[in-house]
């Protein structure tokens, strides 16, 4: 009898055990599917995070090639059409600018449009232009100057290699700058200045124009706001742990000052 109760004892130990593991097992896979399908939402958040910012970067690199060089051309393009009769050389230079600024336009698109596009299997490689950079800076201050608005360049400190996003980043604060100055000014004149320190590199332009206190421009001065080009400097910047501050002068004009650090946070 003994025997019998220990066998009968043991038996259901055995049933008990067995039944936890059977739960035990059913728990894990459960935990397992539900680990899986949080793994599977957050890749595909992640995916979609990535799209929305090439996205952006997207909108913002053709924004700052269309935005500029197109203003260029309608300067210079009404500059043209008010001296075509009196001063037809003038004109001529005029629209000279024009096909130039058309032609970089076209340039920095197919740049754009190869790096979205690889060549497919057996076809010739893209011949991609440089990305536009602090070492190019003076054909872009060239032709701002020529499509009217003086242009002068201060650099400070040592300068050196920056990385790409940096350097790029920086060009396109002062080309949007300048831009806005050529489009919004009402004469006067721009000072760039471009400071290398050790950490940080730190570019101000500054344009000159009516007061703000006078009440001459007003309406246009106020009007003018920050735009997408500017807000999407902004983030940029902000991209790289630094800061972008763009405001209306008292004295007149606009200021326009980045401050972006030299390695990412």
């Amino acid at each position: 009898m003994w025997e019998l109760g220990v066998a009968a004892v043991a038996c259901l130990v055995a049933v008990v055990l067995a039944v936890r593991l059977v739960r035990a097992r059913r728990a894990a896979v459960r935990a397992l599917e539900e680990r899986g399908w949080l793994l599977e939402r957050e890749r595909e958040s992640a995916a979609q995070q990535a799209v929305d910012a090439e996205r952006a970067r997207i909108a913002r690199e053709l924004h700052d090639i269309v935005s500029h060089n197109v203003s260029v051309m309608l300067v210079q393009a009404g500059a043209a059409r008010l001296v075509v009769e009196t001063e037809p050389a003038q004109a001529a230079e005029a629209l000279r600018e024009v096909e130039t600024a058309g032609r970089d336009t076209m340039t920095e698109l197919r740049n754009l449009l190869g790096l979205l596009a690889p060549p497919a299997d057996g076809e010739e490689p893209h011949d991609l232009a440089p990305q536009p950079s602090l070492a190019r800076l003076s054909p872009l201050v060239d032709r701002i100057a020529f499509a009217g608005l003086p242009v002068e360049v201060r650099v400070s400190g040592e300068p050196r290699s920056l990385p790409s996003g940096v350097d790029l980043t920086a060009y396109r604060i002062i080309q949007e700058a300048l831009t806005n100055a050529l489009k919004h000014g009402d004469g006067g004149k721009a000072e760039v200045t471009v400071r290398y320190t050790d950490h940080y590199l730190r570019v101000e332009v500054v344009n000159s124009g009516p007061s703000v206190l006078t009440g001459g421009s007003a309406a246009a001065s106020s009007s003018r706001g920050e735009g997408r080009g500017l807000l999407g400097l902004r983030e940029r910047v902000a991209a790289f742990g630094g800061d972008l501050d763009a405001r209306r002068r008292l004295g007149g004009g606009f200021r326009v000052r980045a401050r972006i650090p030299m390695e990412r946070p």
